[in-house]
């Protein structure tokens, strides 16, 4: 099975699960058009569903990201974006993901992006 996206005006719509060939026969009246989209593909990577790791045969990978309601499908580049999360995040143009302008610390801590001191704020562990 396949995945497709329903693109309206570049805006992801729905997605559904089918055979390729269900649009030989599909009779679909409403605007947009369907796009396939790959379930295992994220920032331009193709990924084994099984192990989780990059697959050996990366020409799987297709459109960027798997499209999801609300993201947008950029023609130009054949790809789907997320929303982008805050204003000042950038598009990676070789993931086709949005990235903060300053790298989220590495130390295995939890963060969360704050918008109006353009930083990383320590998020505390959630208790039992």
């Amino acid at each position: 099975m396949a995945h497709f996206a329903k693109v309206n005006n570049g805006i992801v719509e729905q997605v559904i699960v089918a055979e390729p060939e269900f649009f030989d026969t599909f009779v679909d009246s409403s605007p947009g058009q369907w796009i396939q989209t790959s379930y295992n593909t994220r920032g331009g990577v193709h990924y084994n569903p099984e192990t989780g790791e990059p697959s050996a045969d990366q020409s799987k990978a297709l459109r960027k990201n798997y499209a999801g309601i609300g993201y947008s499908y950029d023609a130009q580049r054949d790809a789907f974006m997320p929303p982008k999360p805050y204003a000042s995040w950038v598009l990676n143009e070789q993931t086709c993901l949005w990235d903060a302008p300053v790298a989220m610390p590495n130390d295995g801590g939890n963060y969360a992006w704050n918008e109006s001191t353009q930083a990383w704020d320590a998020v505390p562990d959630e208790q039992p």
